[in-house]
């Protein structure tokens, strides 16, 4: 690698970079050298914390010639219009998922990206987590057959977590839908290996004070015959890390006795005030190592010679006369496949995994799931070709 780094410039300091912030801190192929938010505790924070600029509007981030990469964590509305300037600006473009709101929006961003001779990557989402990583390996191998079936469940309390108003509006771009289908439709599809034909799905909105989609079941279809079971629920009750070994989502361990605690904090405080808590420049923990491998709840793949588990410490293969453990190292760079792909497509000039292609078939599964809960049947992704 020698001298060769990434100098990533910040669009957004709210919660995806709290999240990605330890990734940041952790990897030496990494440099934070500009920000932008509208927030002065968020850029004082980043200034005091990376010694860098932190300007109030995104275009200051796009003009500095330091910047190579940008990273977009701004609210969902916003990613496509700011994906766009950046890839116009000479810069690649490392968005949140989803990153955009509508297929029109991503073939933009793609095209953007294409014709300014930039890399455009989607993430960080569960699909880069390296049990789901070293999974689609073993898959592709072809050791346990193709895959017939995949069942993903997750229950959080993702819906009592504070929110802005657009976050409780499914038409800005709230709602788990977007937010969290997103994260399970790209570990199916990853797993799957195969383009999604249709989906079928029922969405839930059971709570007028969060006036969106928390909960959906779906039942997608692959174009190699596999197919996926997707649930979810974000109303706060059952929680799947039960399932992990109490391991939260972001490979730290859990309290069991915590149930009840994020509608607890809501019905306690102003969701503003909280929210504002919950973001960078409120305070900044250490960023310390997880001890196990982020997760996106229970996921079980079933191929035509194995059943294969996957955990926060790596995959658990049934086969017809044994059970094997393979175990995966913890992580000592958390998320650290997301710059594995930035750094491959960017350095190594290596088409990424996460493109504006693979980013823009996701978003269509989630529209599909909207679309299907909406009408009561199933949705063939080719009906949203040319929306």
């Amino acid at each position: 690698m020698g001298d060769r780094v990434l100098r990533f410039g910040v669009i957004g300091l709210s919660r995806g970079f709290v999240l990605m912030r330890p990734t940041f801190l952790a990897d030496p192929r990494c440099r934070l050298v500009a920000a932008a938010d509208p927030r002065a505790e968020a850029r004082a924070a980043f200034a005091a914390e990376f010694q860098e600029t932190a300007h109030v509007d995104a275009a200051a981030v796009l003009a500095d010639p330091q910047v190579e990469v940008v990273y977009i964590a701004t609210p969902h509305a916003l990613h496509a219009g700011q994906a766009v300037a950046a890839a116009r600006a000479g810069k690649h473009v490392l968005v949140e998922k989803p990153m955009a709101l509508d297929l029109a929006a991503c073939r933009a961003m793609t095209a953007a990206a294409a014709e300014a001779g930039v890399q455009l990557i989607v993430g960080p989402s569960h699909s880069y987590d390296a049990p789901i990583a070293h999974a689609a390996d073993l898959i592709g191998s072809g050791a346990y057959g193709p895959v017939r079936m995949i069942t993903s469940i997750n229950y959080t309390d993702f819906l009592y977590r504070p929110r802005r108003s657009e976050e409780l509006d499914t038409a800005r771009g709230g709602g788990v839908v977007f937010s969290q289908a997103a994260h399970q439709v790209d570990v199916a599809r990853r797993l799957a290996g195969a383009p999604l034909r249709s989906v079928r799905a029922q969405t839930g909105a059971w709570d007028p004070a969060r006036p969106t989609e928390g909960a959906y079941q779906a039942l997608l279809a692959f174009g190699n015959g596999a197919t996926a079971s997707l649930t979810y629920s974000g109303y706060g009750r059952y929680d799947t890390d039960a399932l992990m070994g109490w391991t939260g989502e972001t490979g730290q361990p859990r309290d069991p006795a915590d149930y009840g605690a994020a509608r607890r904090r809501l019905a306690a405080a102003h969701e503003a005030v909280l929210k504002d808590h919950r973001a960078y420049g409120a305070d900044r923990p250490p960023a310390s190592t997880a001890p196990a491998h982020e997760h996106f709840g229970f996921v079980l793949v079933s191929c035509e010679r194995a059943d294969l588990r996957l955990t926060p410490t790596g995959v658990e293969v049934f086969g017809d006369g044994a059970r094997e453990v393979i175990e995966i190292p913890p992580p000592t760079i958390p998320r650290a496949g997301v710059i594995d792909e930035v750094w491959a497509a960017v350095v190594d000039g290596r088409a990424p995994l996460h493109s504006g292609a693979w980013g823009t078939a996701t978003l269509a599964a989630c529209l599909a799931m909207l679309k299907s809960g909406a009408e009561g049947r199933e949705v063939a992704i080719t009906e949203l070709e040319g929306a």
